[in-house]
């Protein structure tokens, strides 16, 4: 699978370094906007960029994560993806607040409901949904004026590698971060020649309390009747019962805030990052092998 991941990985790069480079407009205003910073990777993000020089203005949605970013000098700003008026809030205030331009999006937040897929309620699918697509989208479009009123500015939607294959148990979170992938593909060529650059970033396992959050939710909504129960417990076991650890193929966040400067600082940014070995093996995988190999291989990754 290394091989294979670093192989693919090359060829990938060289494809797009060589023959299709994505131009974009240089940005003049070192303003940033990075969603979900109560952790993890947002966090990670926001803190490499004010190291850079940036001018960042992190969102949480609980009012102790805004006060724990404030405590560390961050001027964040509360955001709630499901609700429009929360969205709008947050918009005016960063323009109140960004006189000189805005050069940059970092869409980061997302939710994950792990559970079967008969088991995920209306409520589950559209949870996840209005955080990973619908309030992403909206708050993308309010921006999208003030970048093309200055001719230039930067999108970086943090997906996954599960926008382009589907495992077991994640199916819901999987047909959200299609829709992204979906989603940000057609704007990227809708933007093109606008001096707007839209980049999407597919981190893989990431150190990070993202899946130990999602995986507590379940524990809290299983029940004994279930026909997944035993695989449940199973899962739970294998998800809650071990700590992460920085490995080869679980990195830590900083490795994604690098690909993610690369795409508000490069002159010719990617189109795709991939950033572990995981998610370079499953893109290569994703366009390579059959359908019955990608369901041996995405039930074997979760053990199903």
């Amino acid at each position: 699978m290394f091989l294979m991941s670093y192989f693919g990985a090359k060829l990938i790069s060289i494809r797009q370094r060589k023959f299709y480079p994505m131009r974009a407009s240089k940005i003049h205003s070192k303003t940033v906007l990075v969603t979900g910073c109560s952790s993890g990777i947002g966090e990670s993000i926001a803190n490499c960029l004010r190291e850079g020089g940036w001018d960042v203005f992190p969102t949480a949605r609980s009012e102790s994560d805004l006060q724990r970013l404030h405590s560390k000098g961050f001027d964040a700003l509360h955001m709630d993806l499901r609700d429009s008026v929360s969205i709008d809030d947050c918009v005016s205030s960063l323009m109140r607040k960004s006189p000189l331009g805005i050069g940059a999006i970092v869409n980061n937040a997302g939710i994950a409901i792990p559970g079967a897929v008969e088991d995920l309620s209306r409520d589950d699918l559209r949870t996840q949904f209005e955080v990973n697509v619908f309030g992403l989208q909206e708050l993308t479009n309010k921006l999208l004026p003030t970048f093309r009123g200055q001719g230039w500015g930067r999108i970086v939607n943090i997906s996954s590698i599960y926008g382009i294959l589907t495992a077991p148990m994640v199916g819901g979170y999987c047909a959200s971060k299609y829709a992204l992938e979906a989603l940000s593909n057609a704007q990227r060529m809708e933007l093109s020649n606008s001096g707007i650059a839209l980049s999407l970033v597919e981190p893989g396992p990431i150190l990070s309390s993202f899946r130990k959050n999602a995986y507590e939710s379940l524990r809290n909504k299983i029940c004994i009747g279930d026909h997944f129960y035993n695989d449940y417990k199973k899962t739970l076991k294998r998800k809650l019962g071990c700590s992460q650890r920085n490995t080869m193929f679980t990195l830590d966040p900083k490795y994604v805030a690098e690909k993610v400067i690369h795409a508000l600082t490069s002159d010719r940014p990617k189109r795709r990052y991939l950033v572990t070995h995981p998610a370079r093996a499953g893109s290569l995988m994703a366009r390579i092998l059959p359908d019955f190999a990608i369901d041996y291989f995405m039930k074997k990754s979760v053990n199903f």
